[in-house]
């Protein structure tokens, strides 16, 4: 009868530690879930910047070609860039 009882005391701790280690699993995998979600947001944006970077390098290679190399394109550009950069980090 010994022997029964310390096996039902085995399968009661076997069993609340195995529950405990998957909702241990379950709370990192939400966490994994949110860091993957936030790094996806990150990539969009950081694909978006590209984007526009490359449009105004477009346009800025465009109005060299047409126009031959002025400095007032240079600083348009560089000024174009900067007010996006403000515009974006008071939103």
């Amino acid at each position: 009868m010994d022997e029964f009882f310390k096996m039902d005391i085995f399968f009661v701790v076997a069993t609340a530690a195995v529950f405990l280690g998957m909702v241990l699993c379950a709370v990192a995998m939400l966490y994994i879930i949110k860091i993957l979600k936030n790094i996806d947001h990150i990539t969009e944006n950081v694909s978006e910047e590209s984007d526009e970077m490359r449009g105004d390098i477009a346009i800025l290679r465009s109005k060299i070609r047409q126009e031959g190399v002025k400095f007032r394109h240079f600083s348009e550009f560089f000024t174009n860039f900067v007010s996006r950069r403000k515009s974006r980090k008071k939103t």
